[in-house]
């Protein structure tokens, strides 16, 4: 029998039978990508996701949690990204509504949906059969699902054997405590713990034979293939999936050759990094004070009561950790061109930006916080002040450099990053010249800024 086209003006969509007469599932087609985009959007989106703290691969459907619940605000829904290879994943269903945005592979995808309640699967097997559908999403192409609980899916590529993955998508979790959840189940779920494959339920055994006997056939259970720019059945759309098999192949593993990490930008949250005075009592104040050549000093400040002023030390520790976690790019890549400039000439090099550069030290004189190498420390007895004295001898010059916080009685929290040099000879003198201005205009205040942002983040 030919297949039917119905010409719509909007978003191509179907609505299938809920569970159990509930919801009912609703797919829509929004958007077709570049030729292979889909196989390439996997690949890269895949590798990130695997380098996810969150990170699970079970039940063919690896995943992760990228926002969990926050119970503490009434709030109860969660987001995860997962992922449905070239293999397809198992049928089966979870207690809880769902709500996600994909993109398919360059292949296109398969969904697949049985409104069979467990009375009626108990009743008889193959009412399992007799109630399923699908729906054929063409390759490279966003779209959105969402369904009540208990809805039985499985998601697969459209074509089997076509070695093209399935889809990548975001799911939303309405309310991860919503449906028939088992209380240890429950309880793992209010606990933060979660995660799909816990969330999931597998398919009975006795469907599960049935799917895989003659007594089903894929041909004849009922489909809708939505698509765009030209009938799924059409020439058109054969040539168009050919051409977009073939270029996914291409870029899906060119993306897999090709390492693309992620970039995070920030303005600092809208704190400035200012130049002032060197603070007095600072480590700094007696060290080089004789022959210093150059010194500097810059300061981050936050609004009153807008950070926990609670422990110097601590906003230490964690701004310390923020000059090795969070290095400025541009400072990295001098960095490394400042390293292969001075190699042959036999002084220091480190990847870490030369204020901080210490840090890396392997032989320190002490530690800060058990932890990070110093040449000396200082904590006032209640906490309100904590400082550290970094530095290191090269053969042209001296530096020593000072890392402060201080807690303010109105609440305020203050950064600090201060250096001195003192040159050895000549060439130290023209070294100097030759990088002030783009340390004291992007190095120093870079790096603060970016270290202190991650401090707050780890605090906050």
């Amino acid at each position: 029998m030919p297949a039917l086209t119905e010409v719509v003006q909007t978003f191509p969509s179907v609505r299938l039978p809920g569970a159990g007469g509930g919801p009912p599932v609703e797919v829509s087609l929004i958007a077709q990508l570049g030729l292979g985009a889909g196989d390439q959007l996997y690949a890269g989106a895949t590798a990130r996701q695997r380098a996810h703290a969150q990170f699970v691969d079970e039940l063919d459907e690896p995943s992760t949690r990228l926002a969990g619940m926050d119970l503490a605000h009434g709030d109860a829904t969660s987001l995860y990204s997962f992922a449905v290879g070239p293999r397809g994943h198992p049928f089966h269903r979870h207690a809880g509504h769902r709500v996600f945005t994909a993109v398919s592979g360059s292949g296109g995808a398969q969904l697949r949906f049985s409104s069979a309640s467990s009375t009626d699967i108990a009743r008889d097997p193959r009412s399992f059969l007799r109630q399923l559908r699908f729906v054929d999403i063409p390759p490279d192409s966003l779209f959105t699902v969402r369904f009540a609980g208990e809805t039985w899916h499985q998601f697969a590529p459209r074509d089997k054997g076509a070695a093209h993955p399935a889809l990548f998508a975001l799911s939303c979790h309405t309310n991860e405590l919503g449906g028939n959840l088992p209380a240890d189940l429950r309880a793992r779920v209010e606990a933060g713990a979660a995660t799909i494959p816990a969330l999931t339920e597998l398919l009975p055994a006795a469907v599960s034979m049935l799917l895989a006997s003659d007594a089903h056939d894929p041909a004849s259970v009922p489909t809708v293939a939505l698509s765009l720019y030209a009938p799924a059945a059409s020439a058109q759309g054969a040539v168009c999936r050919g051409l977009r098999s073939l270029s996914g192949r291409v870029r899906g593993q060119l993306r897999r050759w090709r390492a693309s990490p992620g970039f995070l930008s920030d303005n600092g949250s809208g704190h400035a990094v200012v130049v002032q005075p060197l603070q007095a009592g600072s480590l700094l104040t007696g060290t080089l004070a004789e022959r210093c050549h150059h010194e500097d000093s810059f300061v981050l400040e936050t609004a009153p009561g807008e950070l926990r002023a609670d422990s110097a030390r601590a906003w230490l520790s964690a701004l310390l950790q923020g000059f090795l976690d969070n290095r400025p790019r541009g400072v990295s890549r001098l960095m490394v061109l400042r390293n292969a400039l001075v190699r042959p000439l036999g002084l220091r090099t480190s990847p870490l930006g030369c204020p901080v550069s210490s840090l890396l030290c392997a032989q320190p004189e002490q530690r800060f916080d058990a932890r990070f190498p110093v040449l000396d420390q200082a904590v006032a007895d209640d906490d309100r002040s904590a400082e550290v004295l970094l530095g290191a001898d090269d053969r042209h010059l001296r530096f020593r450099s000072s890392v402060r916080v201080d807690l303010g009685a109105d609440g305020r929290v203050r950064f600090s990053l201060s250096t001195r040099v003192q040159c050895k000879n000549l060439f130290g003198r023209v070294y100097m010249a030759s990088i002030d201005r783009v340390h004291r205009g992007y190095i120093a205040p870079a790096m603060l800024q970016l270290a202190t942002v991650w401090a707050i983040r780890q605090r906050a």
